[in-house]
């Protein structure tokens, strides 16, 4: 039995959740990532960037093909629900076939402006991508008024997590396609944004972590919240 308002330290792939349980699935997972390195003795690294190793990879666990947890995502949503699954441009494309061999229909590609940038050789990078998909029929947002390009502040300075993001942001999201009290799914919870999101928005939430350093982060920021909003 899966229990509400936790974050499971498990490999997602190995959860217990029956077909069709929750109500949003909500997710920044790991992905590989463009080097920020050197090659050949001439150095192009970037200062400061999370991929100065040059191996593509930000985390331990960043090696988890979208082909083993897309279809588990479908497969534990609900019918007429909405996924959003944030990615980068190098993997864009194939996350979307992902999605599509996997039952997702895409509604749209959103875009997450940040105030700032990435160095880069073809254009310095400002923002991030959202695929946008469904279960399903058609199900509208909450708020029609809602644009694609969405601008939030990106997390700066003593950051919690290598790839953290606003809470204002993952909020925009679980409030246009969940209704309070809702299930919101996200399998790869990392420092715990999408739980407080939830908590601030009165939603349910699923997740799982399998970083022990970070699992213990996200459970102590949620206690925070849950005694803040007490």
């Amino acid at each position: 039995m899966v229990e509400l308002n936790k974050i499971y330290n498990e490999d997602f792939l190995l959860n217990s959740l029956p077909d069709n349980c929750v109500d949003l699935v909500v997710t920044d997972p790991p992905y590989k990532c463009i080097s920020g390195g050197h090659e050949k003795g001439l150095s192009y690294k970037h200062i400061g960037s999370i991929t100065q190793k040059n191996d593509g990879k930000i985390f331990e666990h960043n090696d988890i093909l979208p082909s083993s947890w897309i279809p588990e995502v479908y497969r534990v949503l609900k019918p007429d629900s909405h996924c959003y699954i944030m990615v980068n441009t190098l993997n864009l494309e194939l996350f979307l076939q992902i999605s599509r061999e996997s039952g997702f229909k895409l509604h749209n590609v959103l875009v997450w402006e940040k105030q700032n940038c990435l160095p880069n050789r073809w254009y310095m990078k400002n923002c991030e991508y959202i695929l946008f998909l469904r279960k399903g029929k058609a199900k509208p947002i909450n708020y029609m008024g809602s644009k694609t390009v969405h601008q939030f502040v990106n997390p700066q300075g003593n950051k919690l997590h290598p790839t953290e993001k606003p809470i204002d942001l993952m909020e925009l999201y679980i409030a246009n396609s969940s209704i309070e009290q809702g299930i919101v799914l996200d399998p790869f919870m990392g420092s715990g944004t999408t739980a407080i999101a939830c908590i601030n928005t009165n939603r349910n939430f699923i997740g799982f972590e399998l970083d022990t350093t970070y699992c213990g982060i996200a459970n102590k920021r949620i206690q925070d919240a849950l005694s803040k909003k007490q």
